[in-house]
């Protein structure tokens, strides 16, 4: 796979994943266990925030995914302010949905000059891991993930549904710290959105590293 793009992702169009693939190819699809949904957010302060939030696609195969990474432009090159975010069909990608207000997120923080070494390496394996049902049992706890771009330092985050169980939460975290190869010595921070929202510090109950 190249960086390059043949075309340019617009933002302001939908995608069609059967656009993507000529006639006569990719007849024989690989399904994923399950349907997920792409999408982007670009940061406009004149616009409230669920108005910067829009659905681009969705897709239930493995073909149907890589086309439309294939389509689109890397986390590396979007504008600081901007994100991508995969989540399960049905769950959008905000703290108020049903399915993620009670849960939480794995988040990591990449330093800022590793946005063109390693930030695009880590979306994908986010997401692989994800959709591929990495992390066994416990996928089913797992609703999404955000990749957000901003001037500071870039951030990837894995949600779930439930920040209550411990024990699924720290599965998740050490399968994902495995699978993005990161050294013992950096931290993987969990926090529930409820401690995110009121910014709670050290008394925070649902919050976890490893």
């Amino acid at each position: 796979m190249t960086e390059e793009k043949s075309e340019v992702f617009n933002p302001k169009q939908e995608i069609n994943v059967e656009d993507l693939s000529p006639d006569g190819e990719l007849d024989i699809k690989h399904p994923l266990e399950n349907k997920w949904a792409l999408w982007f957010f670009k940061n406009d302060r004149s616009k409230k925030w669920e108005d910067n939030l829009r659905l681009v696609t969705k897709f239930d195969t493995v073909e149907d995914f890589w086309a439309i990474y294939n389509h689109i432009q890397l986390s590396s090159k979007l504008q600081a302010g901007c994100d991508y975010s995969i989540f399960k069909d049905g769950i959008q990608p905000m703290w108020e949905d049903k399915a993620n207000k009670n849960g939480g997120r794995w988040l990591f923080q990449l330093q800022k000059n590793q946005r063109y070494q390693e930030l695009d390496r880590m979306w994908l394996e986010t997401i692989l891991c994800m959709i591929g049902e990495s992390f066994e049992a416990e996928s089913d706890f797992v609703n999404g993930a955000v990749v957000q771009i901003r001037p500071k330092g870039d951030k990837i985050a894995v949600w779930t549904s439930d920040c209550s169980n411990r024990d699924v939460i720290l599965k998740i975290g050490n399968k994902y710290k495995e699978r993005l190869q990161l050294p013992q010595r950096i931290t993987l921070g969990y926090q529930s959105h409820q401690d995110s929202q009121t910014r709670t510090g050290s008394t925070a109950r649902n919050q976890y590293s490893l």
